[in-house]
C-alpha cells in the first residue's frame, strides 16, 4: 500500500508506524485505511502546522471535545470540523446532545478521558459511549488531516472514513469562519 501525499510530509501507513500513534488510537484504528507522518510537536497547532507543512487548511480537520450536562448527568463528544470553520456548539451541537449546558471540555479532562496529548486529540480511539460528531463538509472534505493521539505526528484519512467510524454522526454543525 502506497501512503497518499498531502503537504511535503513523509506519508507512511499508520500500521507500520505504530509508534506515531498515541496508544488508544493504535487500538482503534483497526482496519481504517490511514497514513501517519511525524512532525516537531511545537507546529502540531493547525495554523502553524499547516504553515510549515504545506497543508491546506481546508484540508485539515479539528477534533474538539465538548462537555454537556442535562440533569446532573454529564455527556462528553468529540466535534470534527475543517480548520476553515466553525461550530455551532451552542446551537446545533448542544440541541442534536440534548444537554441544556455546553461548553469545550477542559484540557485536564480533555486530556485524561481520552488518553492522548492536547493539540493531538482525534476521534479515533475515543471512549465507545462517546459520539463523535462530524460536520458535512468534513465527510465530504476528501483526505484531511486530523490528529494522532500525540502532537508529534499527523494522521491523514479520507472524510468519508470519520463519518463511518461506530459512533459518528455527520450533521451541518459548522460553517465557514
Amino acid at each position: 500500500m502506497t501512503a497518499p501525499a498531502m503537504g511535503n510530509l513523509d506519508w507512511q501507513p499508520a500500521a507500520q508506524v505504530p509508534d506515531l500513534l498515541a496508544e488508544p488510537v493504535r487500538t482503534g484504528l483497526g482496519d481504517l485505511p490511514a497514513s501517519a507522518a511525524a512532525i516537531d510537536p511545537t507546529l502540531a497547532d493547525t495554523a502553524a502546522f499547516c504553515a510549515e507543512y504545506d497543508v491546506p487548511m481546508a484540508a485539515s480537520a479539528n477534533c474538539v471535545i465538548v462537555h454537556g450536562k442535562r440533569a446532573g448527568e454529564s455527556t462528553y463528544a468529540a466535534v470534527m470540523v475543517l480548520a476553515t470553520h466553525r461550530a455551532d456548539v451552542n446551537g446545533v451541537i448542544r440541541k442534536h446532545l440534548g444537554v441544556r449546558k455546553i461548553s469545550f471540555a477542559a484540557q485536564d479532562d480533555a486530556v485524561s478521558s481520552t488518553g492522548m496529548e492536547y493539540g493531538g486529540i482525534t476521534p479515533i480511539g475515543l471512549p465507545a459511549d462517546w459520539p463523535v460528531l462530524v460536520d458535512e463538509a468534513v465527510a465530504q472534505a476528501g483526505p484531511v488531516v486530523i490528529g494522532s493521539g500525540i502532537r508529534a505526528s499527523k494522521l491523514l484519512v479520507e472524510g468519508t472514513d470519520l463519518a463511518k467510524l461506530p459512533t459518528a454522526t455527520v450533521l451541518a454543525l459548522a460553517s465557514p469562519a
